[in-house]
């Protein structure tokens, strides 16, 4: 085996320089169990990112993992061109979870492929390339998805084949109407979404992260969606929640984000990805009949659905649902949320906690400001790695935001180790900017 350091010359001869990697030395994890991984070189990690919010309820399940082989055994691939049962079934289940009515159930590979299915959707379905997406936001890395992501950061063209329009409301602490009570903020956001679409012709959908993930952790009141959905329906405007990271229980709430603004009812499409493979490729779209059935083109889907991925969906689906997951990520997560807040009470350099069951954020400044400093999250991440403990980062320019997005099969005792690991990564990134001082 070559050492890391060794191979990081031979990434970087052969990949692209803007495939980022996390840590001044960055790390080979070769193996992982539960809610822990090991690198090449034997240190072992509590795991609180989960390869980006993918390891949904444990490293090496044994449950996915036995479902995997048996279906590997059978045939590992056919396409959607013949019958699938593993994939039948678990549309089925998905359908069933989603809350939309008559619901149908597309599969991709990702969650970026999912939201392009969704915007393929949605243009056909109401005839028009034009979308509101949410400012902050973060949608995937295809050409159409970059097109609708808010956030400058991971935008890397403004060329798109969509007019985007952004909408305020997806970051509540910051902005015009950071200041404002709930209700109020709630009531600006629609004025400003009205007054928009007077200026525009025949929107296709909103597009929607219930809780913004790359953006860092971010979200608008409970009912901010509930009240622009009653605009978006005077106007036959189509909502699509994206859940490829707030979907499966995570919120801890809610099995889907788009629960927490229930008034609404469920959106008529929601793309999800991620989690539900637990690091197998699958991603999806679940829209009403009339919606998916709209193409009036040929389509059919070369590795989405595949037999392989499909039997290990089933698997953990069915161990997060039996083990109630959602409960878990509840119970454990508001513990986790306590620690942390206990933990940056008094640390400078903190700004905000935030965030739902095991979706939390910790928003970092530079001392004495208001500014986002993303060479402090920085610090931290590589302080709780010496520590043990691996987690991400997210929102602003450059990544000034923590995220914390364990398993959500985590334990009271781990989530205690982890929060202690970065309390201590917090006072040590604080006490040496004090010491060094500048501008973060």
């Amino acid at each position: 085996m070559t050492s890391p350091d060794g191979l990081l010359s031979r990434h970087r001869a052969v990949l692209p320089d803007w495939l980022a990697l996390y840590y001044e030395r960055p790390i080979e994890i070769t193996r992982g169990e539960g809610r822990h991984v090991w690198d090449a070189e034997g240190n072992r990690y509590l795991d609180f990112f989960g390869g980006i919010l993918t390891t949904m309820t444990a490293h090496a399940l044994p449950e996915v993992t036995r479902a995997v082989t048996d279906q590997a055994r059978r045939v590992l691939h056919t396409s959607t061109l013949y019958l699938n049962r593993p994939m039948v079934e678990l549309a089925e289940k998905v359908a069933g979870l989603s809350g939309i009515p008559d619901a149908r159930v597309f599969f991709t590979t990702s969650g970026t492929e999912a939201n392009d299915t969704a915007l393929l959707l949605a243009s056909a379905y109401r005839r028009s390339n034009q979308v509101l997406a949410m400012r902050n936001s973060y949608h995937g890395r295809s050409f159409s998805t970059v097109g609708i992501t808010g956030n400058a950061a991971w935008s890397p063209t403004s060329l798109s084949p969509l007019q985007t329009l952004y909408v305020h409301g997806s970051v509540r602490s910051r902005g015009p109407f950071a200041g404002l009570p709930d209700g109020e903020f709630i009531d600006a956001c629609v004025a400003d979404l009205r007054d928009l679409l007077d200026q525009t012709g025949g929107v296709a959908a909103l597009i929607a992260e219930p809780i913004q993930g790359v953006g860092g952790f971010t979200s608008g009141p409970d009912g901010l969606f509930a009240a622009f959905r009653e605009v978006l329906n005077e106007r036959g405007i189509l909502w699509i929640s994206d859940e490829v990271q707030t979907g499966w229980g995570r919120t801890g709430e809610h099995f889907w984000g788009w629960q927490a603004h229930g008034a609404a009812g469920p959106p008529d499409m929601l793309t999800f990805a991620k989690g539900i493979g637990n690091g197998m490729s699958i991603g999806g779209v679940v829209a009403r009949a009339e919606v998916m059935n709209c193409l009036d083109a040929n389509s059919i889907s070369t590795f989405g659905g595949s037999p392989v991925t499909m039997a290990a969906g089933q698997a953990n689906l069915g161990y997060l649902l039996e083990h109630d997951l959602q409960g878990n990520a509840r119970r454990v997560g508001a513990l986790l949320m306590e620690r942390l807040r206990e933990a940056a009470a008094g640390v400078d350099i903190v700004r905000e906690v935030r965030g739902r069951g095991l979706m939390i954020g910790i928003e970092l400044v530079a001392p004495g400001t208001d500014e986002p400093s993303p060479v402090l999250a920085s610090a931290v991440v590589e302080a709780a790695r010496e520590g043990g403990l691996l987690i991400g980062k997210g929102g602003g320019p450059g990544g000034s935001v923590l995220r914390v997005a364990p398993p959500l099969s985590l334990t009271e005792a781990e989530a205690k180790e982890g929060a202690a690991i970065l309390e201590r990564a917090l006072a040590a990134a604080s006490a040496a900017k004090a010491t060094t001082g500048g501008v973060a």
